[in-house]
């Protein structure tokens, strides 16, 4: 009988929620995918590649919630964008930000997404991706010495020098290859 009811629960969430995620997949295609969206979603707008990725690594939208893109993508704040000009046209601006807000962590269903925003107080609002709690517990065993101090890194910000699939969405620890040093293990 319980599990009669677990069932109809189910049933009738599906049939009354047609959720459907910025990547237009429905939530009962979700709940009953054989495949887990473990990561984020990789980057799959050839604008915010393009604009995004001339500058620095083009970062997953799911690794920021909505507000924090609005904010980092504002025509304002493209003005000083740590510390360089990044401004675009409106067309373009509006593009981009509304991929980004689209895709950000609060709309995914990638895991590691869902795990950034469970990491976020209520109404906080990282502007850095390394200012996320998530992020930062991800990589505080690592020595000073093998980020900071390599001159191959510099930076927690450039993900993709030690996550070596990074520009897929993969941050998996079995990825990661710190350059001079080699493989991390935790």
């Amino acid at each position: 009988m319980k599990i009669l009811s677990i069932i109809l629960i189910i049933l009738a969430t599906v049939s009354v929620a047609p959720v459907v995620s910025a990547d237009n997949e429905s939530f009962s295609s979700w709940l009953f995918s054989f495949e887990r969206k473990k990561e984020v979603a990789a980057v799959k707008d050839d604008v915010y590649q393009e604009e995004c990725g001339s500058c620095h690594f083009p970062y997953q939208p799911g690794l920021l919630p909505e507000r924090s893109w609005k904010k980092l993508l504002s025509a304002s704040a493209l003005e000083n964008h740590f510390k360089e000009n990044a401004e675009l046209d409106e067309e373009t601006r509006l593009h981009i930000e509304d991929y980004a807000v689209g895709n950000s962590a609060d709309k995914s269903r990638y895991k590691r997404s869902r795990k950034i925003m469970t990491s976020l107080e209520t109404d906080a609002t990282p502007l850095r991706i390394t200012a996320v709690p998530y992020i930062k517990s991800k990589h505080e065993e690592i020595p000073e010495k093998l980020i900071k101090g390599n001159d191959k890194v510099k930076s927690l910000s450039f993900c993709d020098r030690c996550h070596q699939d990074a520009v897929n969405g993969n941050f998996d620890d079995d990825s990661v290859k710190i350059p001079g040093h080699g493989n991390w293990t935790w």
